[in-house]
C-alpha cells in the first residue's frame, strides 16, 4: 500500500520512508510514525511523517502494524 491517503496512515503504524538526503538515491528507511506532519488528505510524493527515531520523511509503503 502506497503512503499518497493520509487516512492510510497514523501514530504506531510501521512504515518504509524516503528522508529529504535520500531522494536521490532512493534508499528507504524502516521505522514506526509517531507524527503526521503533511495536513493534506493527499499527497502525490507521499504523506511526510515523522518516526519514533525523530527521522522525518515521506512514506513510500505502508507495511502494518508492528507485532
Amino acid at each position: 500500500m502506497s503512503g499518497q491517503r493520509r487516512e492510510d496512515i497514523y501514530p504506531g503504524l510501521e512504515v518504509a520512508i524516503i528522508l529529504k538526503k535520500d531522494q536521490r538515491t532512493g534508499k528507504k528507511t524502516i521505522g514506526i510514525v509517531k507524527d503526521l506532519l503533511t495536513s493534506s488528505l493527499y499527497h502525490s510524493r507521499g504523506i511526510k511523517v515523522r518516526l519514533e527515531d525523530g527521522q522525518i520523511g515521506r512514506v513510500t509503503e505502508i507495511l502494518g502494524d508492528p507485532e
